[in-house]
């Protein structure tokens, strides 16, 4: 039956994989709000409803990401390897965006969660359905094997875009010369609320995303990934240098909040470097609230007047939403993402010494209205990006459309 033909036609259904609706990583949850937003606009254009099968790991918590055309489905490891019943729900998408958690192809995170990944994905090509591999970081692959397992899904992949141009260099290294696309993050679209307009003379406000992760070491406790400075050190320094200056006022936020695994917690790392302060440097530095969602947090972010985090998209927040902000990267994810942009006032913790650090993001501190302005045509250059990705991907739902049964 033709398109047009009908007055009620069957919606296009959309599997958002290893996206979350309920993801204790705000930033996850970012891609997947965004991302919602993005088809159901393209939907709106071609005049065809959506569903949407979100498909990513299992969440304790209540989900922020709802709606009566939105399913959540979970990928534990032994769906994946007895993989019917989730081959059976990918044969009922018209195509698959597989985002990766944004930075997850990739074997850094350790073996076990790439198997995991490229396990979803092997299902998805067996069941001859369009995977688009969405904006996201690709690489780097610390094993031989893993970069081939990877370049091989990539070849049977519908399309393929990256974030960075860091990803695509990598991919041309590594033997890689399919057509893959640059575009930007997807979370530069999350909605939030600006903030009202603040007379007189507030404080400066100064975000300090703290990672849980990084205070822990990584997953394994023992640097997992290799930084070069004290990470829980250098944040003490910081926010006892912020906090001594009788302009500043310090925002602690965390952008990963989780009861059930400690070792990713923001707020519990947020919380204890607060405690550690003494007299009057407590009354300066303020713990943000626990966030019911990725749009709470990038709303309270957007009322900052500078903003430090090693939580990606703690920093995409601020960056979209106007705020001056210096990533503090423990991977070439961050300097990929904003240096492709034009933006190069990335830290590197894996790279630079504390003193460097610290001296450069004083000095950013210092210069933030020059950053302010450097930031509007990086974010501007940003949103173009991102806007090549929307319309291939209106194209390719519009086949769909055209081409699914009514």
């Amino acid at each position: 039956m033709a398109e047009g033909s009908s007055v009620n036609p069957r919606p296009l259904t959309v599997g958002l994989m290893w996206h979350s609706v309920a993801s204790d990583n705000l930033g996850v949850g970012a891609l997947t709000v965004s991302h919602v937003q993005i088809v159901e606009e393209i939907a709106a254009r071609l005049n065809r409803p959506v569903r949407f099968v979100v498909l990513g790991w299992r969440e304790e918590r209540e989900g922020y990401v709802v709606g009566s055309n939105i399913t959540a489905g979970t990928l534990r490891t032994r769906d994946l390897l007895n993989p019917f019943a989730f081959l059976q729900v990918v044969r009922g998408c018209d195509v698959v965006l597989d985002i990766g958690a944004g930075d997850s192809f990739s074997d850094i995170y350790g073996t076990k969660r790439f198997l995991r990944y490229m396990l979803a994905k092997a299902t998805v090509h067996a069941a001859h359905r369009p995977l688009i591999v969405s904006p996201q970081t690709i690489g780097p692959f610390k094993h031989v094997w893993a970069c081939r397992l990877a370049l091989a899904s990539l070849r049977r992949s519908s399309a393929v875009f990256t974030r960075d141009q860091l990803s695509i260099d990598y991919l041309r290294s590594a033997g890689y010369s399919g057509d893959v696309a640059l575009a930007s993050d997807v979370a530069l679209r999350l909605p939030y609320t600006p903030p009202a307009h603040q007379s007189g003379s507030p404080p400066v406000r100064v975000g300090v995303n703290v990672s849980g992760l990084l205070m822990n070491g990584g997953y394994s406790k023992s640097n997992m990934f290799g930084l070069k400075v004290d990470y829980a050190d250098l944040m003490r320094r910081l926010v006892r240098n912020f906090a001594a200056r009788p302009e500043v006022e310090v925002h602690l936020i965390a952008h990963v909040i989780s009861d059930t695994f400690p070792v990713e917690d923001d707020l519990t790392a947020c919380a204890s470097l607060r405690s550690e302060l003494q007299g009057s440097l407590t009354a300066k530095v303020v713990l943000a609230p626990r966030f019911d969602g990725p749009s709470d947090a990038k709303t309270y972010i957007a009322g900052m007047d500078f903003f430090i985090g090693a939580r990606m998209h703690a920093c995409i927040a601020a960056f979209s939403s106007g705020v001056p902000v210096v990533p503090m990267a423990y991977s070439r994810k961050f300097a990929g993402l904003f240096g492709a942009l034009g933006y190069p006032y990335t830290v590197d913790c894996a790279s630079e010494n504390a003193d460097s650090i610290e001296a450069r993001i004083m000095e950013s501190f210092a210069q933030r209205e020059k950053l302010k302005s450097d930031l509007g045509v990086a974010l501007s250059r940003g949103r173009a990006r991102l806007g090549l990705y929307e319309e291939e991907l209106e194209r390719r739902l519009e086949h769909s459309a055209r081409t699914a049964l009514t």
